[in-house]
């Protein structure tokens, strides 16, 4: 039996892998943040040791935007430090590393959507602790960036909106950050195929359909039924309070990677929003 072991698996990511590893068949760990410090060297040698996993997915991270800014280091022991004992620990054992990383990585400038080999140019403390970890990998691993995560598990911008439809007559969302909206049953498929085949570098993986937070946000109550009006446009710099943490104004993340080796991008993220607001509002 093929084994697995997931690192942050009581996130959304790492849920919906381990519902899918689990269903094709694999031996699964699925480790949470409580089972498994990621930044504890020790502890992630010997779970690697003990288990003898044939692929490690590491979902686990601190994805706290805002309050990476005012810890760095935590950031980058859990982000970037982390992935140094997953990559080692890998390589001793012969699994294969898929490492879980973010349109952070860029700065958002770009007028067109980003390939995987355009430069890095992080702007936030947690964009620069996830290319830490991108880093950090042995060539011959494999790194997905993705952007915009939502899913049934977990806490997502999809949930914030539905749970503030009832409480306020309308809702206010920038229309200056754009990005690709993506799904983590579809990514975790995905996810699934690139380490079954061990595809080795970068590829970015997103759904498709590039949309600003205002419009992802209008889709999100389309999809539940709701007037799409409710939602008024306001500017980054209209936030109160402000952000801490600069986010990229453009996040999207062309798949080109993917595109080029022949295989199918995900599908159009509004079918996976469709599905994911029909069982939320069940």
């Amino acid at each position: 039996m093929p084994s697995v072991l997931i690192t942050g698996a009581g996130g959304q990511l790492g849920a919906d892998c381990a519902l899918l590893y689990n269903a094709a068949g694999y031996d699964v760990t699925a480790a949470t943040r409580a089972d498994l410090d990621v930044g504890d060297r020790d502890a992630v040698l010997a779970l690697v040791e003990a288990k003898k996993p044939d692929v490690v997915v590491n979902a686990g991270a601190w994805t706290a935007v805002d309050d990476c800014e005012s810890d760095p280091d935590k950031a980058f022991r859990v982000n970037g430090l982390a992935v140094r004992h997953l990559n080692e620990a890998c390589i001793k054992n012969d699994a294969h590393l898929v490492q879980i990383s973010t349109d952070y990585v860029f700065d958002g400038t770009k007028a067109e959507p980003y390939v995987e080999w355009d430069d890095t140019h992080p702007q936030s403390i947690y964009g620069h602790s996830k290319l830490a970890g991108e880093c950090e990998m042995t060539p011959g691993f494999t790194v997905v960036r993705t952007s915009w995560v939502c899913g049934e598990f977990g806490h997502n911008m999809v949930k914030t909106i539905l749970g503030a439809i009832d409480k306020y007559p309308t809702l206010s969302f920038v229309d200056d950050q754009i990005g690709h909206p993506t799904f983590t049953a579809d990514l975790a498929s995905m996810v699934f195929r690139l380490a079954d085949e061990r595809r080795p570098g970068i590829f970015h993986v997103t759904n498709g359909g590039a949309v600003s937070w205002y419009e992802f946000t209008q889709a999100v109550l389309e999809a539940a039924g709701e007037d799409p009006s409710r939602v008024e446009p306001i500017s980054s710099d209209q936030l109160d309070p402000p952000r801490p943490a600069p986010r990229p104004a453009n996040s999207v993340l062309d798949n080109a990677a993917l595109r080029l080796s022949g295989i199918q991008p995900l599908r159009d993220f509004r079918e996976p929003l469709t599905e994911l607001v029909a069982k939320l509002r069940a």
